[in-house]
């Protein structure tokens, strides 16, 4: 059963299929939904090297937190924004203040008040060097100052309006902790940092698991809850297991109750009639899967080689045969989930013979023995790192057939599979010259992170998020303006012209949405946040429906 929802490779197939075909083929034990125990939830994701997403900010760290941190504003899968530990707020004409007023009586799971202090101090770590924040720094950048009013009245200056702050503030990258949490030091805190979600981190196992326990005074709901009080579940087991065959076998055998990134032909079979397996699909908002050409540095600071790279790529038929029908190619810089998303098939269309004639107009115009197109005795050879902690195998056989399809062309692209500190070191280090580089964010304001050029300096945490590193005034105006315009329709409007000029400089290769698929056996009510799409459990029951 599918339930969409506001992510050697032969062998994993056969490993897969095998495993899943026994408990199609069986009888499953259906069982009431009832309260109490423990549910285990096995993630392919890289483990964060921190539990406090403020600390750097990825999507591992998204997707724990979800159990033990909370926003000050949600957000449902259709973009509305809704109260959270923020009961109310109000901004001025200019769009320069903001007043947000909390809910009474809140506390975090240590005592401590949510109080307008406690929110200043969230915004301050956010905001400070020494966190070494990225994507939670990039959400809070414009916030000049923090006003406590009052106790349930806190109060943000802007030096610049934000038309995209309340989707900032409803991520879990900025999700509020405990200020004395905090003060006790970035290593402390990143063991187990303290919130008021539904779940609190008992302990964290490296390179095992993390336990989480229920938090029985929970009472600060989000829009997915669907009763009062605490979660059904007593605990949560959070087990890494990098494995993705090894993880479809443990769903299947009851070993755990939930798997995330599994293999396209793992969710071809879950979805079978009789397969027991829930299927929650959940892509990610924001920016789609692409391949970003490094515009800074040869041979891609001419736009004439990245056309000529992104009209041989052809992804289509492997996304296609590698993905079995679970994704659909992209053709724009945002995901499909984004109302603002603009398609444009043309500039991403096939022709190896327009990239061919486009390489000689650029002086590409000798090959060697091998086959590699050469100019001035360099060959016209693109470094590509992959993270394997965040690119499944069908992701990573895709870009094989694309390395296949340039070299037809005269490309040499070398593929290096490295871990994500790797990767992250490759790209800090200028080492590249095509990169797959997820990111997720709510809203088009992704386009200003991603493609703006203030994004080539990097974040406190070292990180910068313009791969691209595109350096173009007229787009940096647009997303300047589409940043601070509060009128939906004139923003929509010029979110269009931004992903026009964006997909004009050849930068991008769109593949497809971010992927997030979840298969449940064993357990009833998971569902996901309409903000980053992260797994929630407040309303989880072991046992089948």
């Amino acid at each position: 059963m599918t339930r969409s929802a506001p992510r050697s490779f032969a062998t994993l197939i056969a490993i897969t299929l095998g495993a899943l075909a026994l408990s199609s083929c069986a009888s499953p034990d259906v069982t009431e939904s009832k309260g109490g125990g423990t549910l285990v939830y096995a993630t392919g994701d890289a483990e964060p090297t921190c539990l406090d997403p403020h600390v750097g900010g990825n999507y591992p760290q998204a997707l724990l937190s979800t159990q033990y941190l909370e926003p000050l504003v949600g957000r449902t899968s259709d973009g509305t924004i809704t109260p959270w530990l923020a009961s109310a707020w109000e901004t001025s004409e200019d769009g320069l203040t903001w007043d947000f007023t909390l809910k009474e009586g809140v506390t975090f799971t240590d005592g401590t008040p949510l109080d307008a202090e406690a929110v200043k101090v969230n915004i301050e770590h956010l905001q400070d060097p020494e966190t070494q924040s990225s994507t939670g720094y990039l959400a809070v950048e414009k916030i000049a100052s923090i006003e406590a009013v009052n106790p349930s009245h806190v109060r943000f200056q802007l030096s610049a309006p934000d038309s995209a702050l309340l989707e900032s503030l409803s991520q879990q990258w900025t999700a509020m902790q405990s200020p004395a949490g905090i003060a006790r030091g970035m290593e402390e805190n990143c063991q187990a940092p303290i919130g008021t979600g539904p779940f609190v981190v008992e302990k964290w196992t490296p390179q095992q698991k993390v336990t989480l326990v229920r938090n029985d005074d929970y009472r600060t709901h989000g829009p997915e809850a669907d009763h009062e009080g605490a979660a059904y579940l007593e605990r949560i087991e959070w087990r890494f297991i990098p494995d993705a065959a090894t993880r479809a076998a443990a769903l299947s055998s009851g070993e755990v109750d939930v798997i995330d990134n599994p293999q396209p032909t793992t969710i071809v079979t879950a979805d079978k009639k009789g397969s027991g397996i829930e299927h929650i699909n959940a892509p990610r908002p924001g920016s789609v899967n692409r391949i970003e050409l490094n515009s800074g540095q040869a041979p891609f600071d001419d736009v004439r080689v990245r056309e000529a790279f992104i009209r041989a790529a052809d992804p289509a038929p492997g996304i296609e045969s590698l993905y079995l029908g679970t994704t659909a190619r992209s053709t724009s810089a945002l995901a499909s989930t984004e109302p603002t998303a603009v398609s444009n098939k043309a500039f991403f269309a096939t022709d190896p013979e327009a990239a061919k004639r486009l390489l000689d107009e650029a002086g590409w115009t000798t090959s060697d023995a091998d086959g590699v197109r050469t100019k001035d005795g360099k060959r016209l050879t693109v470094r590509f790192p992959v993270s394997t902690n965040q690119s499944v195998a069908a992701e990573q056989s895709l870009f094989e057939q694309i390395q296949a399809n340039a070299a037809d062309v005269g490309f040499e692209v070398i593929l290096n599979p490295v871990d994500l500190s790797s990767w992250y070191g490759a790209l800090g280090a200028n080492e590249y010259e095509a990169v797959s580089a997820p990111y997720t964010k709510v809203g088009p304001d992704v386009l200003r992170i991603l493609y703006h050029s203030d994004g080539i300096v990097p974040a406190p945490s070292g990180y910068f998020a313009n791969h691209a590193q595109l350096r173009d005034p007229e787009l940096d105006a647009i997303l300047d303006q589409a940043s601070a315009t509060l009128d939906e329709t004139k923003r929509a409007e010029l979110y269009a012209d931004a992903q026009q000029r964006i997909m004009e400089s050849f930068t991008v290769l769109p593949l497809y949405d971010q992927q997030n698929h979840f298969l449940v056996k064993g357990a009833t009510g998971v569902t996901t946040l309409g903000t980053v799409a992260t797994p929630t459990f407040i309303n989880a029951k072991l046992g089948d429906s």
